[in-house]
């Protein structure tokens, strides 16, 4: 299933070589911004590797750094559904040629991201913590797996135009993208959203679930839910009752085992 209704954006390419390497260059480097952001992102959840992490850094006001995390939250989740939306898209390439519209969504999107590991103020109490070596790992493991579901289940739905490379690409060889086809490659017969499944797992796993992180948690999970609600609203837009029929007899994020 493809799950990101521009996707199905054709375009005419651009006139002239000069611009057409212009928007391949924007592109690539959004891509590579994505790509250094999700990276980023595991260290930041996990604790591991990064300079700055979910929990570490001073410890200040627990009711600042609440009003402050929730902005950043806010911020990337405003950005991220509004500039997902069909009326914003077609604001946006009236701007823009449409083979960077979905580079610009990505690029904007790890910007918000960015922000939010910058300024995230730590709350480091615990809430709840893992003593048992094994079930440490075993957390640790689950949260690594989480985040293996979301880069696959994106490859399953075509990765590299989910995150705008394709389109400057075929933009750049003067061709048109194909038109979008309705398809439920791999886990997506099984469950309608496993990227979002994955994130949740990713965010939730934890050996050591700080107020912080809790928090994190928390919000992206009811953002995932509202972001689910949005996107399948353009989906049923997009595929009509094709869609309607496959929410029906498909799970959401639970696969029906049954």
């Amino acid at each position: 299933m493809i799950t990101t209704s521009n996707q199905a954006v054709r375009h005419k390419p651009a006139a002239t070589l000069l611009s057409r390497s212009l928007m391949l260059a924007y592109g690539s480097f959004a891509y590579l911004i994505f790509l250094c952001t999700f990276l980023y992102a595991i260290g930041f959840v996990g604790g591991v590797i990064v300079p700055k992490t979910i929990d570490n850094g001073a410890a200040g006001s627990i009711l600042q750094a609440l009003v402050i995390n929730l902005l950043l939250l806010s911020v990337f989740a405003v950005q991220h559904s509004g500039m997902a939306r069909h009326a914003f898209k077609a604001w946006l390439t009236k701007l823009v040629s449409p083979a960077i519209e979905r580079s610009t969504f990505v690029l904007m999107s790890s910007l918000a991201l960015i922000l939010l590991f910058v300024c995230w103020q730590p709350m480091p109490q615990i809430v709840w913590q893992a003593t048992d070596p094994a079930y440490v790992l075993l957390l640790n493991g689950v949260s690594v797996f989480g985040w293996l579901i979301v880069l696959y289940s994106t490859f399953l739905i075509s990765h590299f135009e989910l995150f705008g490379l394709t389109q400057v690409v075929v933009n750049f060889a003067s061709r048109l993208m194909p038109s979008v086809k309705f398809k439920t490659p791999g886990l997506y017969r099984f469950i309608r959203h496993p990227i979002y499944l994955g994130f949740i797992v990713a965010f939730w796993a934890t050996p050591a679930m700080s107020a912080g992180h809790l928090l994190f948690a928390i919000v992206t999970t009811a953002y995932i839910f509202v972001g689910i609600w949005l996107e399948e609203r353009d989906l049923i837009r997009l595929f009509g009752e094709e869609y309607r029929r496959y929410r029906q007899r498909v799970a959401m994020l639970i696969p029906k085992l049954f």
